[in-house]
């Protein structure tokens, strides 16, 4: 939204049958087909397999209210931190997780749908990642070149430590592996 914190309540998700689905949001009655319609769709359609249904993370409590801030303007503690970039990005913020206690090096993956990424996180209360489904990207704008990392909440002060020391080894490990290359001509 723009920079902006903002909340939403259970009926700001109904548009998505399938993000209610993760969020443990039931549709109302007159909404109620919608998720089934949907899933129907992307199973006729190839998308998904019936059999991959159950395994979409879910929050396990439905919330009252959703809370969306940047991170540094959040005037609460978050659940997940969520990010999106590009690998080369994302590769820092996974090596920060790691070194913040907040990942192992098997770290959770998912791609579809992309939204499940945040219960995927919540629930396991490790770092994760989502290739970003193609509703997720359509709705969102997230670009073909970019992806998500997930953060547990209980791990954003450790992992901002962490991030800025990282960040350092990682311009010095540039610059070394620039100058080794150097080492190596290429032969056309």
């Amino acid at each position: 939204m723009a920079g902006a914190a903002f909340y939403t309540e259970p009926a700001d998700h109904y548009h998505c049958a399938v993000g209610a689905h993760t969020h443990g949001l039931a549709l109302p009655a007159d909404l109620g087909p919608q998720l089934m319609n949907t899933v129907g769709f992307m199973v006729s359609s190839g998308y998904l397999q019936m059999e991959e249904v159950p395994g979409i993370p879910v929050l396990p409590k439905p919330p009252h209210y959703v809370s969306y801030a940047p991170a540094a303007m959040a005037t609460f503690t978050p659940d997940v931190v969520l990010f999106a970039g590009p690998p080369a990005s994302v590769m820092l913020l996974y090596e920060a997780a790691l070194r913040a206690g907040a990942g192992s090096a098997l770290t959770q993956t998912i791609g579809r749908p992309g939204c499940a990424v945040l219960p995927l996180t919540a629930n396991s209360g490790t770092a994760s990642l989502s290739f970003g489904c193609r509703g997720n990207r359509t709705f969102t704008g997230l670009p073909d070149t970019d992806l998500y990392f997930a953060l547990p909440g209980q791990h954003w002060a450790a992992f901002q430590m962490a991030l800025a020391e990282i960040s350092a080894a990682d311009l010095k490990m540039t610059a070394h592996y620039e100058q080794h290359q150097s080492l190596f001509p290429i032969v056309s």
